[in-house]
């Protein structure tokens, strides 16, 4: 009776799709009981599509991972990749943090020790539409995709997602990611936030704590100004090339002069012979898959953004990992025992990376006001920067944070991992910035064990060890 009411509730609500009839013959059928490849393990672990919009046939894609223990009593966390475009199972799951990761040279995985699901139970999202296995059955959903159009997506899959996993509702409930992330989490965060005080029928309440996001796109002004600051810094550039850039650029505004343009060429010129991602690994010399993508205009950051170089895939320690990893989920028995493209709908190789999406519709210049009224909210928020990273690098977030004029409550305290530093973290009021040291953009590839102690102690709202044990 009382899922029946649920339903009813529901069933008004502007993000709403009607609720199955039977949950846990639903949940059943989302079971991934075992992969090609995949060592043995004892949680359960669901995959499958959500219906976020019937009329068009909008379905987004997940992978959903119990906790490894406790899983009653653990909260639930989402990750989500950015891109614009990436696949959070691609790189988040089976390169960072996930309980599977692929291996070397083979199409089969290999269990992660260090994976997020021993503190929270994990849910990966791709999304938008285009990306990985989600879809769109009307081709002209594409070109309108933006910031909100993907924000509202991800809302209406959350909703539907509890509905079918309703044991997961009143459960606290974070977001975490990466990159372009620093765009969807905070947006996707500001419209729960939004949602959630909205009262009467209709209206579903998600247990929203706090978000957590990585090397992460947040100012355009602040973050360009410390991808050049930080590659002359790091020797990545040089004097010339970073005075020409200071003298003729200003990334307070679009447009720039040729100079301007000129000098940036000369900068991406740079990170086509070195890893933009991480300065100090190899880059992959085997062949087999390339790393570059197509532009994608009216993404952020406005300038930077318009050049061919910042259109680039991310790689780990191993810079062929892009390359095992499509391989993996192009095989037609994962898709199977995933249950992704079941309908035939999906004509596109799976990849890491959307080639679908060549426009975007929208994307503020800076994510401060949001992040201003969440911290103001009451919501939990944590900054983490991998300090190798060029793309969006740590003189970028501190730049940033800088900009956003919170009072610093604690300033710049080293954290270790057992005997050693793991990197140092300021606190401010109502937010803490965490770096964490030798790690490149992908932090839970470089540092694994590291990124765990991060997490466990962001959801426990904890500080990091300050000595070491």
């Amino acid at each position: 009776m009382a899922l029946l009411l649920l339903s009813l509730v529901l069933l008004f609500s502007p993000f709403a799709v009607s609720a199955p009839p039977d949950l846990k013959d639903h949940q059943e059928a989302d079971r991934v009981r075992r992969l090609p490849g995949q060592p043995p393990v004892r949680f359960r672990q669901y995959a499958g599509y959500v219906t976020v919009d019937d009329r068009s046939g909008k379905a987004l894609f997940y992978w959903f991972f119990e906790a490894t223990h406790e899983a009653a009593e653990k909260p639930v966390l989402l990750w989500l990749n950015g891109g614009p475009g990436c696949s959070s199972i691609g790189y988040g799951q089976a390169q960072e943090l996930g309980p599977f990761l692929v291996k070397k040279g083979i199409p089969e995985l290999k269990f992660n020790n260090y994976s997020w699901n021993k503190e929270a139970n994990l849910l990966f999202l791709e999304s938008p539409v285009g990306v990985g296995f989600s879809y769109t059955n009307t081709s002209s959903d594409i070109p309108k995709l933006g910031d909100k159009i993907t924000a509202r997506d991800s809302y209406t899959f959350l909703v539907n997602w509890f509905k079918r996993f309703p044991q997961y509702s009143s459960h606290d409930f974070f977001i975490s990611g990466e990159s372009y992330a620093g765009h969807y989490v905070p947006e996707l965060a500001e419209l729960i936030f939004d949602e959630n005080k909205k009262e009467g029928d209709g209206h579903y309440y998600i247990n929203l704590r706090g978000f957590i996001i990585g090397n992460a796109l947040l100012d355009d002004e602040t973050d360009q100004n410390g991808m050049i600051d930080y590659a002359w810094d790091h020797a990545v550039i040089s004097d010339g090339l970073y005075h020409s850039i200071k003298k003729h650029c200003n990334f307070s505004h679009v447009n720039q002069t040729e100079e301007c343009e000129a000098a940036i060429n000369g900068y991406y010129a740079v990170y086509d012979i070195i890893d933009m991602y991480s300065l100090y690994t190899p880059t992959c010399t085997s062949g087999g898959g390339s790393r570059s993508r197509r532009p994608i205009p009216g993404v952020a950051p406005k300038v930077l953004a318009k050049f061919g170089g910042w259109h680039r895939k991310p790689a780990g320690y191993d810079p062929c990992l892009d390359v095992y990893t499509e391989v993996y989920f192009n095989r037609p028995d994962v898709q199977e025992a995933l249950h992704a493209n079941v309908t035939g709908s999906i004509s596109r190789p799976w990849s890491l990376c959307s080639d679908e999406i060549n426009s975007w519709a929208d994307a503020p210049s800076s994510i401060l006001p949001i992040i201003r009224k969440l911290v103001h909210g009451g919501l939990r928020v944590w900054v983490y920067s991998g300090d190798t990273d060029g793309r969006i690098p740590v003189t970028a977030t501190r730049y940033t944070l800088k900009k956003l004029g919170l009072k610093v409550v604690e300033e710049w305290v080293p954290w270790y991992h057992h005997q050693q530093v793991g990197g140092w973290f300021e606190i401010y009021d109502g937010l803490t910035f965490v770096t964490i040291r030798g790690a490149g953009h992908q932090v839970p590839t470089f540092a694994p064990a590291r990124s765990r102690e991060l997490i466990k102690h962001f959801l426990k709202n904890r500080k990091l060890p300050k000595e070491p044990y």
